[in-house]
């Protein structure tokens, strides 16, 4: 088990790895994804394809990657703190890194940073909204290119699976209980019974 740092006692998220092997919570940068125009399968001839460059993490099942089943392997964006303020920059506001740590952002998690926990700005963020398969061949590879790359460590991983599966067991419902926020009002109370007459 990695050290903990001394400073603070807080356990690293993440273990370096030189594996081709795949898993989930694998942080593989610089994937290459396919972006199909929104006219897809309706637009006549030859259709361009937008290939963008995406830091990803794996979000399939290591069992399914270590069996064979995934054929696709499923992935979500994953970014700094500071590029993900230049894509949306209410986030620079003061308060609202907090709001996603607390778990109170839908679609966003937060981990740790690869190599100094301690330091909260060098964290990254997940986003759930976004999902992209890519062949597991074209992973595999892509992972086997780098000299050393990053991989979530458990209960981290435990945790980040939850996370993203609370996302999507989310239900709407039509209408809910009315808020306990509001001024209470409650019915009056009801007359007391009367006692018995005594003899």
């Amino acid at each position: 088990m990695p050290p903990l740092d001394q400073a603070t006692n807080l356990e690293p998220f993440w273990e370096q790895l030189t594996s081709e092997k795949l898993a989930q919570g694998d942080f593989l940068p610089g994937c290459s994804v396919p972006i199909v125009p929104a006219d897809f399968g309706t637009a006549e001839g030859q259709i361009k394809v937008r290939i963008d460059v995406i830091d990803l993490i794996i979000m399939t099942q290591s069992c399914d990657l270590e069996n064979g089943k995934a054929i696709l392997v499923a992935c979500c964006p994953i970014h700094s703190l500071s590029r993900f303020e230049e894509y949306t920059p209410t986030f620079k506001k003061s308060g609202a890194w907090e709001n996603v740590r607390q778990g109170r952002v839908e679609g966003l998690h937060l981990l740790g940073s690869t190599t100094d926990p301690t330091d909260k700005w060098d964290a990254y963020v997940v986003y759930f909204r976004t999902i992209y398969s890519l062949p597991n061949g074209y992973m595999s590879t892509h992972a086997r290119s780098m000299q050393q790359r990053w991989r979530l460590r458990s209960p981290y991983l435990e945790h980040f699976s939850q996370s993203f599966a609370r996302f999507f067991m989310r239900v709407g419902l039509p209408s809910s209980i009315p808020s306990y926020r509001d001024p209470p009002i409650r019915p009056p109370e009801p007359p007391p019974i009367p006692k018995a007459p005594v003899d």
